[in-house]
């Protein structure tokens, strides 16, 4: 009982603080919205961060399970790094909250999103020369330093969140993630 009541919490606070951001959620809208008292969500959560911090937990829970299969689905290294880029951008656009934790600067005051944005940032990056040290020892790729260009790769989809994932439609997505592959996969130098 005591692990649907926290579960329940989180789930209507994540629609919440979707709808309404971190900032203008209040514990008083989530226990009404599960029609309990306030002191019910104190009793699990003592603060409203403490609830933020779950909701988060899961949605990053989510994103990595989805990117983790979406990837073992795939055989080449190529196709690993594709699915990667592509079960990133689509999930992002469905996890708002974990979406806001990674970019918004009010929040960064908060320590658990830093560790959040800094977990986010070290796991993409690992995913990423873990792909490209296959394709090298697969003899397709040829990266000679592995952390800089995962760090690049990470970075540059970092810089193209937003606008993918907020005001483009997914196949437009799926047509530019072939693009921006096909760069890094070919270079820019006429051959």
């Amino acid at each position: 009982m005591r692990k649907n009541r926290k579960e329940s919490i989180i789930e209507i606070a994540r629609d919440l603080f979707a709808r309404f951001g971190f900032k203008k959620t209040t514990v008083d809208e989530i226990a009404r919205a599960l029609h309990m008292g306030k002191s019910t969500i104190y009793y699990y959560f003592k603060t409203k961060e403490n609830i933020f911090k779950a909701v988060i937990k899961r949605e990053s829970r989510f994103l990595a399970q989805k990117i983790k299969e979406a990837i073992n689905k795939e055989t080449s290294p190529e196709k690993k790094l594709r699915a990667f880029i592509l079960t990133r951008m689509r999930c992002l656009g469905q996890l708002a909250n974990f979406y806001s934790a990674l970019k918004d600067e009010y929040l960064e005051h908060y320590s658990f999103i830093e560790k959040a944005r800094k977990k986010d940032l070290e796991g993409e990056i690992e995913i990423i020369k873990s792909l490209l040290k296959e394709g090298v020892k697969s003899g397709v790729f040829t990266v000679k330093n592995p952390n800089l260009t995962s760090f690049a790769i990470v970075t540059a989809l970092k810089g193209l969140e937003y606008p993918w994932t907020i005001e483009t439609e997914m196949t437009d997505i799926q047509r530019n993630i072939n693009i921006l592959l096909e760069v890094l996969f070919n270079g820019i130098r006429r051959r």
